[in-house]
């Protein structure tokens, strides 16, 4: 078999994991409860048939009029799913920690205020990162890799958080929320090494790419395994009323809210009283002993 005929074969794997991942997903309602995520593998299904179509216009008409315009309607259309990709992956984290931390209201709603700053640093990083060397549409490739860069951070990120906080959380290793974070970092791992590899030795991007696809399809492997299996019931957060995860979810509780409003009078003329009063009688005193010295 060679390798363009196994890379082929991959492709299909992967599309047929991930359409069987959104069946799964949909029949057993995890769309209502990670309505993002469907959004992203809707996207994946939908988009993966119309590059292949595009792919097999541009190599079988190679050097006439149709198969240019599907070569530029193939860059178009994988660079405009790469963006959106990068996007609603941000969306899926957001979903995903609020599914984790949904026992700890404060502490969901100060860690969605981080998301959101996180976002915004994001965006710098990846427009003051590009070289612009390349003008104009010529540089949507080098933008849409370091928006997905910056997103492949923030999930793993979101992984470490959730493997840390696990035993506080009472969240289970079976969890569709730990499920979800488990699966993409595992691709944006693959992602870092790989590209990381290739540059350092270009003669092993054959092989890379094998495992690149292999790791692929593992992730969505274990996603189609979450979503099969009955999902245990997630056991309540039951805390000590000093322990320090609640005071830290009380705390974000607190930030941002008014609260209530107490009017504090200024003690400085009070202050000032007391003291006239401490000298007064310490002068009176002293003024005494020394009557009663010249008396006797």
């Amino acid at each position: 078999m060679s390798s363009q005929l196994a890379m082929s074969t991959m492709g299909a794997l992967e599309f047929l994991f991930t359409a069987a991942l959104g069946f799964i997903f949909w029949k057993k309602g995890l769309h209502r409860r990670f309505p993002t995520m469907g959004s992203y593998l809707a996207l994946r299904v939908a988009s993966t048939p119309v590059l292949a179509l595009l792919y097999v216009g541009q190599t079988q008409y190679v050097g006439t009029q149709l198969g240019i315009r599907c070569a530029q309607a193939y860059l178009f259309v994988f660079w405009a799913v790469y963006i959106v990709s990068a996007v609603v992956l941000f969306f899926v984290c957001v979903e995903v920690f609020r599914s984790a931390l949904s026992s700890l209201p404060g502490l969901m709603r100060f860690g969605i205020v981080i998301f959101r700053w996180a976002a915004v640093v994001s965006l710098i990083v990846t427009f003051s990162s590009v070289s612009y060397t390349r003008r104009g549409l010529l540089s949507i490739p080098d933008i849409a890799m370091s928006l997905m860069r910056s997103v492949s951070l923030i999930e793993l990120c979101l992984l470490a958080f959730l493997c840390l906080c696990m035993n506080a959380l009472r969240l289970s290793v079976r969890d569709m929320a730990f499920g979800i974070s488990l699966g993409f970092g595992m691709m944006s791992a693959n992602d870092f090494i790989t590209i990381s590899l290739i540059n350092r030795n270009a003669n092993l991007t054959t092989p890379l790419q094998f495992v690149y696809e292999s790791a692929i399809l593992v992730a969505l492997g274990t996603w189609i395994g979450y979503a099969a299996l009955p999902e245990p019931a997630r056991r309540p957060v039951v805390m000590a009323a000093n322990s320090t995860i609640y005071r830290w979810n009380e705390i974000a509780s607190a930030l941002g809210h008014p609260g209530t409003q107490v009017a504090v009078q200024p003690a400085n003329g009070f202050f000032l009283t007391d003291v006239e009063k401490v000298v007064e009688k310490v002068l009176s005193r002293s003024t005494q002993m020394k009557g009663r010295e010249s008396e006797s």
